[in-house]
C-alpha cells in the first residue's frame, strides 16, 4: 500500500514576497508528516503533526498568525477525520488556544461526541490541558487595524457593509484569509484529514465556515480525503469534500473529481477556493481557482514536491 500526504496553506491572493516562506512553510509539514509515516506510522499522527508545523508558522492563517474577526479577536474553526470508523472530532468559534487541531483530535479521541463550538469548546481544551495563549501576532493586529480603517471608509455611515465582508475582500484580495490542510495515507490504507483556520478575515463574531463541518470543508472516506480552502459559504453549499469522494467512490479520477467540484463552484457561484486530496491508491492533487495555493506533498517514494500557484 503506497503511503502519501499533501497539505495546504491556504487559497488565496498572497502577499508579493511570499511565495518563498509559503513554501518553505508546506514542505517542512510534508517533511514532518512523512517521517511519520515512513516509520510505519498512522495517517492521524502524520497529518496531526503537518498540520501542527502549520498552525505554529505565523504566515498562516491557523493557529499563531490567525486572522482576527470583525472585533478583533481570533476564532478558531478545525476538524480531523479518520476514514477508518468515520471518525471525527472538530471545534469552532474556539478561543485563545495554541494548536486547534489538537482539540479537535481530543474531541474525537477523549468524548461522545463529534463537535464543540464556542465557550464549551474553550472549556473543553482548558480541560484537556491546553493553556491560555494569545495567538494575535503585531503583524495580524496591524492589519486588522489597516483593515477597519478601509472598511469604515468603503461601508459609510450606516455600517451595513461590514456584513457583505466578500465585496470588501474582492477590492482587497491581499486580505482574504486562507486555512491550513493536510491529508496522509498510511500503509495500513487508512486516510484522515485535517483542516484549520482563523476563518475568513474580518468575519462577524460568531461565524461558522466550512472547516469544522465534515463533509464541507474537511472529509476522509475509504475512497478519498480531501481538504478545501478558500470562500467556505460556498464550500458548505456544495458538501465539497464529501462530492469530491462520492465522485472518486463512483469511478472518477481524484483528478478529474476536484476539477469537476471546482468547476461547479466556479460556475454556480464564482468562488475563491481551492482543494487538496488523495485517493486509497496514494494519489495526490492539488487545484485551486485563486491565484496563489501554496501545497507540498509527496507518494510513494517520491520527492516533496511544492508550488504555489497552479
Amino acid at each position: 500500500m503506497a503511503i502519501a500526504l499533501i497539505v495546504h496553506g491556504g487559497a488565496g491572493s498572497w502577499r508579493p514576497g511570499s511565495d518563498d516562506d509559503a513554501i518553505k512553510g508546506t514542505t517542512a509539514a510534508v517533511a514532518a508528516g512523512r517521517k511519520i509515516l515512513v516509520a510505519g506510522g498512522c495517517a492521524l499522527d502524520a497529518a496531526v503533526t503537518a498540520s501542527l508545523i502549520l498552525e505554529d508558522n505565523p504566515i498562516f492563517n491557523a493557529g499563531t498568525g490567525a486572522v482576527l474577526n470583525f472585533d478583533g479577536f481570533v476564532e478558531f474553526d478545525a476538524c480531523v477525520m479518520v476514514s477508518a470508523l468515520s471518525q471525527i472530532g472538530a471545534v469552532s468559534g474556539l478561543q485563545r488556544v495554541k494548536n486547534p487541531i489538537l482539540v479537535a483530535r481530543q474531541v474525537m479521541e477523549e468524548t461522545d461526541h463529534v463537535m464543540l463550538t464556542g465557550d464549551g469548546a474553550t472549556r473543553f481544551a482548558r480541560a484537556m490541558g491546553h493553556a491560555d495563549y494569545d495567538p494575535i501576532t503585531p503583524a495580524r493586529y496591524a492589519d486588522w487595524q489597516d483593515k477597519k480603517a478601509k472598511l469604515d471608509v468603503a461601508v459609510g455611515a450606516d455600517g451595513k457593509g461590514a456584513m457583505k465582508i466578500r465585496r470588501f475582500l474582492k477590492s482587497h484580495p491581499e486580505y482574504a484569509g486562507g486555512t491550513i490542510g493536510a491529508i496522509a495515507l498510511d500503509a495500513s490504507g487508512v486516510l484522515c484529514a485535517c483542516t484549520s483556520t482563523g476563518g475568513v478575515t474580518m468575519k462577524l463574531v460568531g461565524r461558522v465556515g466550512d472547516t469544522p463541518l465534515p463533509g464541507c470543508g474537511t472529509y476522509a472516506s475509504k475512497f478519498a480525503a480531501a481538504s478545501a480552502t478558500g470562500t467556505g459559504e460556498y464550500v458548505i453549499r456544495a458538501l465539497a469534500t464529501r462530492q469530491i469522494s462520492d465522485n472518486v467512490e463512483q469511478g472518477m479520477s481524484l483528478e478529474d473529481s476536484i476539477a469537476s467540484v471546482l468547476d461547479a463552484l466556479g460556475r454556480d457561484f464564482d468562488a475563491d477556493v481551492g482543494f487538496i486530496g488523495i485517493d486509497a491508491l496514494g494519489n495526490a492533487v492539488g487545484a485551486h481557482r485563486t491565484p496563489h495555493m501554496p501545497h507540498a506533498w509527496f507518494s510513494g517514494t517520491s520527492e516533496i514536491v511544492a508550488k504555489m500557484r497552479a
